[in-house]
């Protein structure tokens, strides 16, 4: 609980058999979290027994991805602040109070892996994946004009459920790609949104992403044009992307049926 509001945790696994236990662990200690929600992506054999050790629940998405793993966790929570994370060693747990502080005044806070200090002995954050990072981030916030963006690719966030009601339904990437285009889409939707440094860490075991630096400069150049598929489209339909009003509480106006002899009487 934070604040006096639920708070969830979504950790998406794929190949996280030998740190998610632990992960959770670190997670649950901080003392904030209400529901952990480990969302099985085809994982490593041994993966659910290991999450059974666990507090958390388990729910299974046969839909390979990234993005599918994180958009089933999203339909699943049942917090007011969500956050999701990645169980494989790479974030420290007590990060969490950040993103959630921030969560006070923002709807999204996104967290950054690119901060030198933050940045530990071992993790997978060489020049390239850093730079290149930074740099497809810069693109976003120049072509957007938004807040100070440092890292496109990190997956630990906190949202607010009101303003992921209106995201939801503009979600199509089922893949790795998936970050940013909630980042593009909560642009779009005007929301306030802040990008805030967060631990990075060695990983316990390979990532099948960032561990190849080919497939790593595939997933760039993916998201490069997702963003500007999405500068194109808001340029050409703008009103696609309008924010839109929440809907106001209906007044219930009927009135029992007036006998027109009476009412006549009753008015003189």
């Amino acid at each position: 609980m934070w604040c006096g509001r639920r708070v969830s945790l979504i950790l998406p696994t794929y190949n996280e058999k030998d740190s998610i236990a632990a992960c959770i662990g670190e997670f649950e200690a901080t003392g904030v979290i209400d529901e952990i929600l480990v969302v099985n992506n085809n994982a490593a054999a041994g993966t659910s027994e290991e999450v059974a050790k666990t507090t958390a629940r388990e729910v299974l998405e046969p839909r390979q991805g990234y993005g599918a793993a994180i958009r089933r966790g999203l339909r699943e929570a049942s917090g007011e602040l969500i956050l999701v994370s990645e169980p494989d060693g790479t974030f420290r747990g007590h990060d969490v109070r950040k993103l959630l502080a921030y969560a006070e005044d923002f709807d999204v806070v996104y967290g950054s892996r690119t901060v030198k200090e933050l940045i530990w002995e071992g993790a997978n954050m060489g020049w390239f994946l850093k730079w290149g990072n930074y740099a497809v981030a810069k693109l976003m916030e120049f072509l957007f004009n938004t807040t100070s963006l440092t890292d496109v690719g990190c997956t630990v966030r906190c949202v607010r459920r009101d303003a992921l009601r209106r995201l939801e339904p503009f979600f199509t990437v089922d893949g790795s790609f998936f970050g940013p285009e909630m980042m593009v889409l909560s642009v779009l939707a005007r929301q306030k949104i802040i990008q805030i440094p967060v631990n990075y860490t060695k990983r316990v075991g390979r990532s099948s992403v960032t561990g190849n630096k080919r497939v790593a400069f595939l997933l760039g150049l993916r998201m490069i044009l997702l963003i500007l598929d999405y500068r194109l489209r808001s340029w050409i339909v703008p009103e696609r992307f309008e924010p839109r009003p929440a809907e106001l509480p209906q007044v219930d106006l009927v009135t029992e049926p007036w006998d027109d002899e009476e009412e006549k009487e009753r008015r003189g």
